[in-house]
């Protein structure tokens, strides 16, 4: 079953941030996740937002969402991620069918 990774990112640190944007890409493309949205421009239909970025992931399932979420590779460039914005991450389930 098909899981979708959505982060809610509140920047802290601009240039810390930054440095894990820029290895981002090279990690994420090891791994069986597709990129889906990485938004600073999200539109607030209806209630409250205090975020700077949305990110939505897929993930064909939660084993392989895990893989890259706990790899080193990973672990490596998200001390950046974490040094440069508090993210609220959210697993959620696809619908089977």
């Amino acid at each position: 079953m098909s899981v979708y990774f959505v982060g809610h990112v509140k920047i802290k640190d601009r240039a810390a941030y930054d440095r894990y944007a820029e290895g981002f890409p090279r990690v994420f493309s090891k791994f069986k996740g597709t990129l889906l949205a990485a938004d600073f421009e999200a539109e607030v239909m209806s209630g409250e937002w205090d975020a700077d970025r949305l990110v939505i992931m897929s993930f064909p399932d939660k084993p392989s969402l895990m893989e890259w979420l706990t790899s080193d590779e990973y672990r490596e460039i998200g001390v950046h991620r974490d040094e440069g914005a508090d993210v609220t991450a959210i697993l959620a389930k696809g619908l089977e069918g």
